[in-house]
């Protein structure tokens, strides 16, 4: 079935869809993106996404060209359209097409914003590598330095992901001055005799939709946190290790870099966060 999308003010057919080849985040990636998932058609924690875009926006300069209202029913009209009970919405807001190709911004005030959403089916309850587990491999984080950003700029962690698949593996975690920032596409976690280990919050790692409630949660069942670095040669003496991710909420990691963590099985901690997470993040679902 063909999906219908959304784009800059119209609900289209996807084979339909068009953006200006001027367009900057076809150009030059200046846009930014969130990805909301959905359960029994309705959206989870949409307010801290809209929150984190929000700040996006405003550490580029960016002007949104719709309100954070008129998002919401947008991202509701599409579900409906596209009859999403599992899966994701996925935004995205440029800063526009200009006349012509320049690495000078053009006037919000006279170029208005582009917008594009789209919804994609996923099971996101009922997953294999969330009974059996991932296996990750260490790759050299050269990403950007605004990675707290959540930018289009996405090539450097593709590459990554390839060499993950490539050798065998469901992931890459990035690693700079000899300490793991995150994964490609989530936040990375160890746990040690009963503590969840995670890098802290900087411009260095995205700052996790889904890591915020995940920490909220381990706080609230007295699960003892430490936000600092750690290394890959921690991670792989740890007890267990997992990623958390709109779509992947906990995910449990089994394998690091060839080395099986404790006895390669998904650990009771990550299992326990992930049914926490479902349940309390589908009481506030809109």
């Amino acid at each position: 079935m063909t999906r219908t999308v959304y784009v800059n003010g119209e609900y289209l057919p996807e084979t339909e869809a068009k953006v200006s080849i001027f367009d900057r985040g076809f150009l030059m990636a200046d846009a930014v993106y969130e990805v909301t998932s959905v359960i029994g058609g309705k959206l989870i924690d949409f307010a801290g996404h809209t929150a984190r875009l929000e700040r996006s926006l405003s550490e580029l300069e960016m002007v949104s060209p719709v309100t954070m209202d008129e998002l919401l029913a947008i991202h509701r009209e599409l579900i409906a359209k596209n009859d999403i009970d599992e899966g994701g919405v996925y935004l995205q807001i440029t800063r526009g097409a200009g006349s012509d190709r320049d690495f000078v911004w053009p006037d919000p005030e006279e170029v208005p914003g582009g917008i594009v959403l789209f919804t994609f089916a996923k099971p996101l309850l009922n997953s294999k590598t969330m009974d059996e587990g991932i296996k990750v491999i260490s790759v050299e984080d050269l990403r950007w330095g605004r990675r707290d950003i959540k930018t289009t700029q996405l090539l450097y962690p593709s590459l990554a992901k390839m060499k993950a698949k490539k050798a065998g593996c469901s992931d890459a975690w990035l690693v700079e001055d000899g300490f793991v920032t995150e994964g490609y596409a989530n936040n990375a976690y160890i746990v040690k005799d009963g503590t969840i280990i995670t890098r802290q919050l900087s411009n260095d790692i995205l700052h996790g939709i889904t890591r915020a409630a995940i920490l909220r949660f381990a706080k609230e069942a007295q699960i003892k946190i430490e936000e600092r670095p750690f290394s890959i040669a921690e991670a792989q003496e740890a007890d267990e290790a997992f990623v958390t991710s709109a779509t992947g909420f906990s995910q449990p990691v089994i394998e690091i870099d060839g080395a099986m963590i404790a006895d390669g099985t998904p650990g009771p901690i990550a299992k326990r966060l992930r049914e926490i997470y479902v349940e309390e993040m589908l009481k506030t679902a809109i």
